[in-house]
């Protein structure tokens, strides 16, 4: 699998509502100080996990304290209640969905952002102390790329195969996108520990919670015959499995969680897929929490 082209693949990710940043500058109202943001967020929500795991990675529980949210939203709207305090101090008269993950600033009481990828980056930069190095120096394009990947070539290609009512030749096509990304990944990963260097690098984070909804949620929607054909990537699987072993990964595993949420929220109708699981993630929630 060549990175580079993958930088052309379109991105489909909603605008969040904060895009505040944390910034070296005092004059830029969020600058970087140990303990004064904080984050609120549920590992069973992809954009949650991937946080989380990141949070863990650097060791940042006392430089930026974790709210943990409950798996399944308890608004009407959606939304947690617990964060609307936040939103509406943030924003006047705000009449959206009080949702997650979200950066806070206690020192004002307000938000930063609710765009995963921002908080990620900013976490790293500015408080991570270079252990690891997520972000490595001039890996930004790759990781990029590799998010986009895993939205269009993972993601929604997983969401056209298992989607109920399409046609059958849409959900075929989803299906083919699908394996045909699985085989560009499983023959770059011949030989690698990781994905595009030789440490953990936030395109592993990327990768990783994508399976984990790849497996824990999408495959609910898709034939048993499909699942097998997902499953048979073994190298794809292995590093799966192998990053779930890391303690910052099957830490924040909440398996539970997932299958409410996912449960709470989905329209879809439940295929044979289900019954066919592909990894024995539970063997691995909690290790190291």
């Amino acid at each position: 699998m060549s990175v580079t082209p993958l930088a052309a693949v379109p991105s489909a990710q909603p605008a969040p509502a904060f895009r505040g940043r944390i910034g070296q500058d005092a004059r830029s109202g969020h600058y970087a100080v140990p303990r004064r943001y904080r984050l609120h967020l549920a590992p069973a929500c992809p954009n949650g996990l991937r946080i989380a795991v990141v949070h863990s990675l650097l060791g940042l529980d006392d430089a930026c304290p974790v709210t943990f949210l409950d798996a399944v939203p308890d608004g009407p709207d959606g939304g947690h209640s617990a964060l609307r305090p936040l939103y509406e101090a943030s924003a006047h008269r705000y009449a959206g969905a009080a949702v997650g993950p979200v950066l806070s600033d206690d020192w004002s009481g307000r938000i930063v952002s609710t765009h995963a990828a921002d908080i990620t980056r900013d976490l790293a930069r500015h408080f991570g102390g270079g252990r690891p190095a997520l972000y490595p120096c001039g890996a930004e394009s790759e990781i990029e790329a590799v998010e986009r990947l895993c939205g269009q070539g993972i993601e929604q290609a997983a969401q056209e195969a298992g989607a109920a009512g399409s046609e059958p030749a849409a959900r075929a096509a989803g299906l083919a996108g699908l394996l045909e990304t699985l085989g560009s990944l499983e023959r770059w990963l011949v030989g690698c520990d990781y994905l595009i260097r030789d440490q953990i690098t936030a395109a592993d984070v990327e990768l990783w919670v994508t399976l984990v909804q790849l497996d824990t949620v999408h495959r609910h929607h898709l034939d048993a015959a499909a699942v097998h054909r997902i499953a048979d990537h073994p190298v794809v699987w292995a590093y799966a499995r192998r990053l779930a072993t890391h303690p910052a990964f099957g830490a924040h595993l909440d398996i539970d969680g997932i299958a409410r949420r996912h449960h709470a929220h989905c329209r879809g109708l439940e295929a044979a897929g289900a019954a066919v699981q592909i990894l024995d993630w539970a063997a691995h929630a909690g290790r190291g929490a």
